[in-house]
C-alpha cells in the first residue's frame, strides 16, 4: 500500500511542476504580448504634465514663432524621444521645445485594457511681445470657484485656488469657455479629467485640465453616497478680463 502510494505522489508532482511551468509561462507570455501592441498613433497629445518651455522674449528674435514636434512615449507615458517636424527658424529656440517635452509626461493611452506607447504631435505657437504691449494673465475664476469665494453653496469646494499660465494671446482673438468633470479619491486628489465642452482652442484646454488636474478638493460626505466622486466645473475667459 506504500508503495502504491508514493507511486501516487511521484506521479502528481511532475504533472504539478509542469502545470506550474506552463502557467507562468502562459503569464510571460501574456505580457510580452501587451507590451507588443502598436503605438497609438495620433495628431493630439493628451498630456498628463503639458510642456512648459522657458524662454525669453529676445529669444523669439523680434517675430512669432511657430514649431512642430513628433513625440514618442512609452507604456507609461514618460518621453522617450522628441524631433522637430516643423522647425522654429532658430535652432536653440527649438532644442528649449525639445527640452520642455522630453521632461513633460504623456497620458497613457489604454487599449484592450493595456497601457500602449504613444507617437503623436505637439505644436507650439510662441508669440512676440512689443515693448510697450500691456502684459496681462488670467486667474482661474470657474463657476464654482467663484461661487466658493462668495461663500455660495457648491457641490465641493476647492483647497485653493487652481492655477494657470493663459494670456490674452491664447485666446486667438476671441472669448473662450470650458465646460470639464473630473473625479476624486477619498483624499481629495483629482483623477481623470475630462472635457465635456472645449474652447474649440486645443492647447487652452489642455491647460485647464493640468491646472485641475494639480489641485485638491473636499467633497461633502453625502456628495460621495449619492454622487459618488464625479464633479463638474466650467470657466470662461473673456478678451477684456485679462488682468
Amino acid at each position: 500500500m506504500k508503495n502504491v502510494l508514493c507511486a501516487t505522489l511521484l506521479l502528481v508532482l511532475p504533472f504539478s511542476t509542469a502545470y506550474s511551468q506552463e502557467n507562468n509561462t502562459s503569464k510571460k507570455l501574456s505580457t510580452q504580448k501587451s507590451a507588443a501592441l502598436p503605438a497609438h498613433l495620433t495628431t493630439r497629445i493628451q498630456w498628463e504634465q503639458f510642456p512648459q518651455p522657458k524662454y525669453k522674449n529676445e529669444d523669439l528674435k523680434e517675430k512669432n514663432r511657430a514649431a512642430i514636434l513628433r513625440v514618442y512615449a512609452d507604456e507609461t507615458g514618460n518621453v522617450t524621444k522628441a524631433n522637430v517636424q516643423e522647425s522654429t527658424g532658430l535652432k536653440h529656440l527649438d532644442d528649449i521645445l525639445i527640452q520642455a517635452v522630453r521632461a513633460s509626461k504623456v497620458k497613457p493611452h489604454i487599449e484592450q485594457d493595456n497601457a500602449v506607447a504613444t507617437i503623436g504631435f505637439q505644436t507650439f505657437n510662441l508669440r512676440f511681445i512689443e515693448e510697450d504691449e500691456v502684459q496681462c494673465a488670467y486667474a482661474f475664476n470657474s463657476k464654482n470657484w467663484l461661487a466658493q469665494k462668495s461663500e455660495n453653496k457648491t457641490s465641493f469646494q476647492y483647497r485653493t485656488q487652481p492655477q494657470i499660465s493663459l494670456n490674452a494671446s491664447d485666446l486667438k482673438g476671441h472669448n473662450r469657455s470650458v465646460t470639464f468633470s473630473f473625479k476624486v479619491n477619498k483624499y481629495g486628489d483629482v483623477k481623470k479629467v475630462k472635457i465635456k465642452k472645449g474652447s474649440g482652442v486645443y492647447d487652452l484646454d489642455q491647460k485647464v485640465i493640468q491646472a485641475i488636474s494639480k489641485t485638491k478638493v473636499d467633497v461633502p460626505r453625502k456628495y460621495w453616497i449619492y454622487k459618488k466622486s464625479n464633479l463638474k466645473d466650467e470657466i470662461q475667459f473673456k478678451q477684456d478680463g485679462c488682468v
